[in-house]
């Protein structure tokens, strides 16, 4: 017989420590968890057959304080090696970056409502960057949100200002 790493079966299988196989195991484990803590609308874009799916519409319905709960969760994780978990990783990680971006536009819009609250320098930089907005309606909407913010009153027109500024945005 030669030397070349061949079985019976075809070529010798990597060889993985028990440590390892418990971290893969670990990882499949905490993918399922993270599909459990999606809301129904992110679950329907995961790719999954019906007995996963329906795995993990149970533990969603479990009180996660309580022992099934946990033992639900390494069912799932079970169910889940015996399946190609990579295009549910794929898929999470889609709606991770979509969540991302959505927070980034959110930031965006929070700090150029900032902007305007300074004053005539803000909404002039503001300006600059987009042409489109009508310089008056940001001036009314600075003037009525530091009267509200003086008189204490609730920041109405500060809402209204971040609202016009996400059409536009």
């Amino acid at each position: 017989m030669s030397d070349t790493n061949l079985t019976e079966n075809g070529p010798e299988q990597e060889f993985k420590s028990k440590t390892q196989l418990k971290q893969e195991s670990l990882a499949i484990q905490k993918l399922g968890e993270a599909l459990v803590e999606l809301g129904a609308a992110s679950l329907a874009k995961i790719p999954m057959d019906e007995e996963l799916a329906d795995a993990v519409e149970l533990a969603r319905k479990i009180n996660k304080k309580k022992d099934g709960y946990r033992r639900q969760l390494q069912l799932i994780g079970k169910l889940m090696r015996h399946r190609d978990t990579q295009p549910i990783q794929l898929a999470l990680d889609q709606l991770q970056l979509a969540h991302r971006q959505q927070t980034s536009k959110f930031h965006h819009v929070e700090e150029a409502r900032d902007k305007v609250l300074q004053g005539d320098r803000g909404i002039d930089a503001l300006m600059n960057e987009y042409p489109e907005l009508d310089r008056q309606k940001l001036r009314q909407l600075s003037r009525q949100a530091k009267k509200q913010q003086e008189t204490n009153k609730p920041p109405k027109a500060a809402r209204d200002l971040f609202q016009y500024l996400k059409e536009f945005m």
